[in-house]
């Protein structure tokens, strides 16, 4: 299994420590619901070192990767950054991704930065690789860039006490705008700055449902990226503190955010996922046509949500309808802490997917009540204005 540079930190942190997409990575520290509180209240530290993050560039970069995923992206300003999804030709989800623009610079043309799932790293690569122009190149940059989150109501506070112009990229790559803080930085965009002398690429983007950043330095500067925040924090009586990887779920899992393995795979397209919004059907794109045929011929099941009553949902868990029929079953299902409930996600028919609709599902062999509910649980912040 490999490790993250920060993983002698979660060790000494005492840190319940298992496997995640080939990584050694942190479950927990103390508690998994006072983490998922703390990121909702005020500010939490993520260790996202284990995605992979890649640099596309060379002459004709933004069309190639235009037609392998899903959402547009030629119409994106320098620094911007946008979801998207890498789809086989059935449509199924290899992948979702974050792809930022960073436009040209003194050493590439036309360079784009993208984020990808850690299990999927390799996968992505093999898929993305053959299929583009010799003019292009796709440079894996996981050894050499490190990323870590802060996320919360507090974040952009904390990280601009010590945020200021960066005077060098620090190996970075290059083509981003420049900041003097994170506050600066609009929402899904990405810009140069230095924490604490420390140069970093800042992304006004999270996976929680909060405001905050994605950080990427170099590899050489996150462990004293991740230990001045932590300092910051104390010095100016700022909560906040590390937050694993259960947390990490349930907070997305709440803001409706899926998971590559749970609610999206190589098997589920972006229709049954609820994710039509990222597919940009006025271009083309790798399954584009498969997205088409699906809508022409109407779904066979959809992504709900569900509140159970009685007991715990867990992936793989059975749906049934009122008749005890198994109708589909959990992919990912736990206790919510903000929401307080005990909530699941779960592909059915569409007969079964509006609101209200009553369900049941199986826990250790009884049927627990359950109930179609609107999604999300929790709506991000940046979407509630």
């Amino acid at each position: 299994m490999k490790t993250t540079l920060l993983y002698s930190w979660h060790k000494a942190a005492d840190a319940r420590i298992a496997p995640f997409a080939g990584f050694e990575m942190p479950v927990q520290y103390e508690s998994a619901v006072e983490e998922h509180r703390l990121c909702r209240r005020s500010a939490g530290l993520f260790d996202t070192s284990h995605m992979g993050r890649f640099l596309l560039y060379g002459e004709g970069a933004g069309t190639a990767l235009s037609a392998l995923v899903s959402s547009s992206i030629l119409d994106m300003k320098t620094g911007e950054a946008r979801y998207g999804l890498l789809l086989n030709e059935n449509g199924g989800i290899i992948d979702d991704l974050f792809i930022y623009r960073l436009g040209d610079s003194r050493d590439y043309e036309d360079s784009w930065f993208i984020v990808v799932n850690a299990g999927n790293r390799d996968t992505d690569i093999a898929w993305i690789t053959p299929r583009l122009p010799s003019t292009v190149i796709l440079e894996d940059l996981s050894e050499k860039i490190c990323m870590i989150a802060v996320q919360g109501p507090s974040a952009i506070e904390l990280l601009d006490r010590i945020a200021n112009s960066a005077e060098t990229n620090g190996g970075l790559p290059e083509g981003a705008p420049e900041s003097s803080s994170v506050a600066a930085i609009a929402r899904s965009y990405m810009a140069h700055l230095s924490l604490a002398g420390i140069p970093v690429l800042a992304g006004r983007t999270g996976y929680t449902g909060e405001d905050g950043a994605e950080l990427y330095c170099s590899a050489e500067n996150v462990a004293a990226l991740w230990k001045t925040i932590l300092d910051e924090a104390k010095k100016a009586s700022i909560e906040a503190g590390a937050i694993g990887l259960a947390a990490r779920d349930s907070l997305r899992f709440e803001a409706g955010m899926p998971l590559h393995g749970h609610e999206i795979s190589a098997e589920i397209s972006p229709l049954e996922a609820l994710l039509s919004w990222a597919c940009d059907f006025n271009k083309n794109f790798t399954g584009k046509e498969a997205l088409l045929a699906q809508k022409e011929s109407g779904l066979k099941r959809k992504l709900v949500t569900l509140n159970v009553t009685g007991g715990v949902p867990r992936e793989g868990y059975a749906v049934l309808n009122t008749n005890n029929e198994h109708i589909g079953k959990v992919v990912s299902g736990m206790f919510c802490p903000t929401a307080g409930t005990y909530s699941a996600n779960a592909f059915v028919p569409l007969e079964y997917a509006a609101q209200g609709t009553r369900l049941a599902v199986e826990i250790r062999g009884s049927p627990k009540e359950a109930i179609v509910i609107k999604r999300p649980l929790y709506v991000p912040v940046y979407r509630k204005n």
